[in-house]
C-alpha cells in the first residue's frame, strides 16, 4: 500500500534530515518534490494545492527554520496534515438503533462489496459478538446470490434464504421481517452494482434505503480505479446519500492516492479498509496510522492487534515454553511460518514495522515473501514425522525424496534446514538465559536479513 509514494517521499526527506539548516529554496524544492509524489500517486490536483499551501506556510515559520532539526520539523508537518486531510469524527460504524441495524452496501460491480460485506458480518461477530444476517439484493449477476450464501457458510453465518424470482424491493422487505424473528443484531444488504453509474441503479438504491432505513450507507470503492473512485464516491453520495466508504484492495495498489483525496471529494469519511483477498484481512481506518504508514514510520499498533486477533496464544504460550528449555524442532518452525502468514502478506508485515519500509525493497530482493513462506511449508510438510522432530537425520537421500515432494531443488531443502539451525541455535541460547548476548551480537555483526525464512544476507 502506498509504496510509490512511500519510497518517493522518503527520498525526498532524505535530503533535507541531514541538514542543520533549511533555506526558503530548499523549502520550496521539498514542496515542489512532494507535489509530483503525490499527483503520480493519483491524489487530485484540488486535494495537492490545498495540502502543499497549508504544509509549505507552516514550514516557511520561525519554528522550522530556527529549528534544531528542521528536516524533522517538516516531516512533522507533513505527517500532521495527511491526518488532517484523512480525519473525520465518525471514522466508526454506528450502531445506535434498535436492533436489527441495517447496513446498505453499494459500489459499482466488481469493487468488491459481495466479499466486504461477508468480511464486515465475520468482524462483527467475532469482535462485537453481534448476530448478523446476510441479504443478496443482487438479481441479475449470474449466481451473486448465491455466492453470499457460500460465503455466510465460510464464516459461519448467516444469509437470507434465496426465493427465486422476487426482487429487490421484496427480498428487503423480507428481509427485515427475518431479521426481526430471528432476532438479528444487524442486517448487512449486499445491493447489486452496474459497470457504470446510471439513474436505474440510483433508483433502485435509493428505494432500498427508504425500506431499510440504514444506520449506514457504505460505499465499497476499488483503490485501483484511481480518481475514478473519487468520481464515484462524490456521485453516490450527492444521489443517494452515503455514510462512509470502505476503500478495498489496498494491498493491491502500489499509489492508492484516491484514499487521500475521497474524503475531502466526496465529504464523506473513509471507515474501513480492505488488505487482502482473505475473509479477515479488513481494518479499521485510523488516519494517523495510515499517515505513518505512508511517511515509512510504520504501524506498530496495527500490527499488534493484527497478532492478537490472528496469533493462537496457546500454541505461541506452548512456543515459548519450548524455547525457555532450549527445545526447537521443524514442528515449532512449522507453526511459526503459519502464524506468519495468518499476520497478512509479508510485505505488509514489513511496512508496519517502523524504519523497516525503506528496506523493503533489498529484503525482497533477498528472496523473502510470501511465495517463499509457503514453499517452506511445502518442505516441511514432506517430512516424515522422525524428520521433523530430528532434522539431523535429513541425509542426501532424503533431503531428494523432500524436495521432489515439494515440487523444490534440493538446495532449498538445504537453505530451509539452514536456516532452522540459526533458528535452532538461537532458541538454545534463549534457553539458556543469553538474550542479551544474542542481542548485542545481532547489532554487532549484523543479524542475517529474513533469517526466518532462509533469506540472504542483505
Amino acid at each position: 500500500m502506498f509504496e510509490s509514494l512511500t519510497d518517493k517521499l522518503t527520498a525526498v526527506f532524505n535530503k533535507i534530515t541531514s541538514r542543520g539548516v533549511l533555506s526558503e529554496e530548499d523549502i520550496n524544492s521539498t514542496m515542489r518534490e512532494i507535489r509530483i509524489a503525490l499527483l503520480e500517486a493519483d491524489v487530485s490536483l484540488p486535494v495537492v494545492k490545498e495540502f502543499i499551501a497549508s504544509v509549505k506556510e507552516q514550514a516557511l515559520g520561525e519554528k522550522v527554520v530556527r529549528s534544531i532539526q528542521p528536516g524533522q520539523m517538516v516531516i512533522k508537518i507533513v505527517h500532521d496534515e495527511l491526518v488532517k486531510l484523512l480525519s473525520s469524527e465518525q471514522a466508526e460504524l454506528d450502531f445506535r438503533s434498535a436492533p436489527p441495524v441495517s447496513i446498505l452496501m453499494v459500489g459499482l460491480q466488481g469493487s468488491g462489496k459481495t466479499t466486504t460485506s461477508a468480511k464486515i458480518a465475520k468482524r462483527l461477530a467475532q469482535r462485537n459478538k453481534k448476530k448478523v444476517l446476510l441479504v443478496s439484493l443482487d438479481v441479475y449477476r449470474p449466481a451473486a446470490q448465491e455466492q453470499l450464501e457460500q460465503l455466510a457458510t465460510q464464516i459461519n453465518g448467516y444469509s437470507l434464504p434465496i426465493v427465486k424470482g422476487e426482487k429487490p424491493v421484496e427480498i428487503t422487505q423480507r428481509a427485515l421481517a427475518y431479521g426481526k424473528r430471528g432476532g438479528f443484531d444487524v442486517i448487512i444488504f449486499d445491493s447489486a452494482g452496474r459497470l457504470y453509474i446510471d439513474e436505474n441503479l440510483m433508483q433502485e438504491i435509493s428505494e432500498i434505503k427508504k425500506i431499510s432505513s440504514p444506520m449506514e450507507v457504505l460505499l465499497v470503492a476499488d483503490a485501483l480505479m484511481g480518481q475514478d473512485a473519487c468520481a464515484t464516491a462524490k456521485a453516490f453520495n450527492e444521489q443517494v446519500g452515503i455514510t462512509g466508504i470502505v476503500l478495498t484492495r489496498i494491498d493491491g495498489s502500489s499509489r492508492a492516492g484516491a484514499a487521500l483525496s475521497m474524503k475531502m471529494v466526496s465529504g464523506v469519511p473513509i471507515k474501513l479498509l480492505g488488505t487482502g483477498e482473505k475473509l479477515d484481512e479488513l481494518e479499521e481506518f485510523h488516519a494517523d496510522r495510515l499517515a505513518s504508514r505512508i511517511l515509512g514510520q510504520g504501524d506498530v499498533v496495527s500490527l499488534v492487534e493484527r497478532a492478537i486477533e490472528n496469533v493462537n496464544q496457546e500454541d505461541a504460550q506452548k512456543l515459548a515454553e519450548q524455547m525457555l528449555k532450549g527445545k526447537f524442532d521443524l514442528n515449532d518452525m512449522l507453526s511459526q511460518l503459519r502464524q506468519v502468514q495468518k499476520l497478512g502478506s509479508v510485505g505488509g508485515i514489513i511496512g508496519m514495522i517502523p524504519g523497516l519500509s525503506k528496506f523493503k525493497s533489498q529484503i525482497e530482493a533477498a528472496g523473502v515473501g510470501d511465495n517463499l513462506i509457503k514453499k517452506q511449508e511445502a518442505i516441511i510438510l514432506s517430512m516424515t514425522k522422525a524428520e521433523r522432530r530430528n532434522p539431523d537425520i535429513i541425509k542426501a537421500s532424503r533431503k531428494k525424496r523432500i524436495a521432489v515432494g515439494s515440487g523444490v531443488e534440493v538446495h532449498e531443502v538445504n537453505k530451509l534446514l539452514k536456516s532452522y539451525e540459526q533458528m535452532s541455535t538461537m532458541m538454545k541460547r534463549i534457553g539458556h538465559g543469553g538474550m542479551k548476548n544474542i542481542l548485542s551480537s545481532a547489532m554487532l555483526k549484523g543479524f542475517p536479513t529474513g533469517a526466518m525464512f532462509g533469506g540472504k544476507k542483505s
